[in-house]
């Protein structure tokens, strides 16, 4: 394996010493340190690792962050690593093992994906915040952003080479660049896969300069972001505005015509207010919510196959389960709240993948 390992760091001790020989040890020869702003009493550990010939030390004058120490290293790497197969990214406070680092450097070069290494929190030895952090996240993610992912502080990644420069171009500065490396995930559709890892926790995990207020305010900012600008909660909006405009015309042409006999009244009101609802909903579908590029004449059609498509179905299936199931007993109004949600859904998938598809 060609492997860079980067270990981004700030006010190291001795711990860096012991991760430094614990990786040469174990033959890695190209080891990384990025020196993120350290003050002069904390330089020893890099000057030490400048006097190994596997060791390469890159310096931020002040400190920037964890992400852009990441960054750094990427660029460096995609600059001056052109052979390698990938990189690992590994923290600098000796809590992964280099028997870990090697197990998920191997996955990541058998399956091309990147790996992460994960830690068991159901251990005695985890800390009650780290665990309690770390499964409330997991929750998160896999709630609100469809991402399964066990551990999402993880400082142990395999990257290999070709998902550098996405990684680089990726939002964030500090801790919270580490979630939007896994919201990327999602976003670039970049395969990921885990690797379950020795949980250590030295001290109580005290020389982490991982703040649990601030830190976690930005990362929950960042999934949150994440989370309105995607295409999934952008459509439930725009379906939302189109069911009220909708509703609105409907009243306002069902006042207006009743002059009319009641069927052609109704007839009337409900045919135009889905009409007018349904052209508000193809332009923001087309140009905000999935902004595609194909034509507007093919795009158009397809949406109105759909379109009618749903209605048919919707019927339909209120109808089946009326009359064919004989679930009268629950309501005309609940049958259809069902049906519309689960066609709602389909239709989302439906507009993602055929109408509004990217080239």
């Amino acid at each position: 394996m060609k492997i860079s390992v980067i270990v981004p760091s700030l006010n190291p001790d001795e711990k860096l010493n012991e991760v430094v020989d614990s990786l040469i040890k174990e033959g890695f020869d190209d080891i990384i340190l990025v020196n993120d702003g350290s003050d002069k009493d904390h330089l020893d550990p890099f000057e030490r690792a400048q006097g190994f010939d596997q060791c390469t030390v890159l310096t931020h004058e002040v400190n920037k962050g964890k992400g852009r120490g990441l960054k750094t290293a990427f660029e460096y790497c995609i600059a001056n690593r052109k052979d390698i197969d990938g990189v690992v990214a590994v923290d600098g406070d000796n809590q992964h093992r280099a028997k870990d680092i090697i197990k998920c450097c191997k996955a990541m070069v058998e399956s091309g994906n990147v790996v992460l290494g994960v830690r068991n929190f159901d251990q005695s030895n985890v800390p009650a915040r780290s665990k309690f952090g770390n499964k409330l996240t997991s929750g998160i993610f896999k709630v609100l952003c469809g991402l399964k992912i066990s551990d999402t502080q993880t400082g142990l990644r395999a990257i290999p080479y070709k998902y550098l420069d996405t990684f680089t171009k990726v939002d964030g500065e500090r801790y919270e660049y580490e979630t939007n490396q896994l919201l990327a995930f999602k976003d670039y559709d970049i395969p990921f896969e885990e690797v379950e890892i020795e949980t250590v926790y030295i001290d109580d995990n005290e020389s982490s300069h991982f703040n649990p207020i601030k830190d976690s305010i930005k990362i929950y900012k960042v999934i949150f972001k994440h989370l309105f600008a995607s295409t999934g909660f952008k459509y439930t909006l725009s379906s939302i505005a189109s069911w009220l405009i909708d509703n609105l015309l409907f009243n306002v042409l069902n006042i207006s015509l009743l002059a009319m006999a009641d069927d052609i009244r109704i007839g009337l009101a409900t045919g135009i207010a889905r009409v007018l609802s349904s052209i508000f909903n193809f332009t923001i579908n087309k140009k905000m919510v999935f902004k595609s590029k194909e034509g507007l004449g093919k795009t158009f059609v397809r949406y109105y196959i759909l379109w009618a498509c749903q209605l048919a179905a919707s019927f339909g299936c209120v109808l089946f389960f009326e009359r064919v199931l004989a679930l009268k007993e629950f309501g005309t109004g609940l049958c259809k709240i069902i049906v519309d949600l689960l066609l709602f859904l389909l239709s989302y998938q439906i507009q993602k993948r055929w109408v509004f598809k990217k080239k």
